[in-house]
């Protein structure tokens, strides 16, 4: 019998190549706390707003989409606003995990994506380049079901110098429902 188990567990790393290793901080599996469908409200430097967000799994759990939605009403003389971006997620040999942002206000950002030791914070923080804006967006875990946002700018590379330029908290919608309602 020990042998068999001997036999079964040598062929089973034989046809697998290696052992299965736990999710680390570089990997997709830390940012399972992201995942699902979320409804939020928060401020901006145009005003208060609210909004929904999904993080999904795609690529057969090869990447994170996130698809976002805010709408700031008129107020104070300002028209209605609505913005939209969508965000991919991956793991980049030899990078570690990576974030490419797009929106509906042309913006392209990189991002490198990091996980605090325990698991309740990832921090996207953009490429350095030249003397452009540079963006941290933060999304802390505070229950298992609500988190808050933030997203904060810089110019060049002054890490130092990051101030708030949108904030919120969100709560996951439970499973059936829609971010939209």
């Amino acid at each position: 019998m020990i042998r068999l188990l001997a036999v079964l567990a040598w062929l089973s790393l034989a046809t697998t190549g290696s052992p299965i290793s736990p999710p680390d901080s570089g990997s997709l599996a830390a940012l399972k706390f992201l995942e699902g469908k979320w409804v939020g409200e928060g401020s901006s430097e145009i005003g208060k707003g609210s909004g929904y967000a999904t993080f999904e799994q795609d690529l057969q759990g090869k990447v994170f989409v996130r698809r976002n939605h805010a709408e700031y009403p008129s107020s104070d003389g300002k028209s209605t606003y609505a913005h939209d971006d969508l965000m991919i997620i991956y793991v980049d040999t030899g990078k570690g995990v990576r974030a490419f942002y797009t929106d509906n206000e042309s913006h392209v950002i990189q991002y490198n994506v990091s996980v605090s030791p325990d698991g309740n914070t990832a921090t996207f923080l953009s490429d350095a380049d030249g003397n452009a804006p540079r963006y941290r967006l933060t999304y802390t875990r505070t229950a298992p079901d609500t988190m808050t946002i933030s997203l904060e700018m810089t110019q060049g590379a002054d890490t130092a110098g990051f101030h708030r330029i949108v904030e919120g908290k969100m709560v996951k919608v439970a499973a059936g429902k829609t971010a939209a309602s």
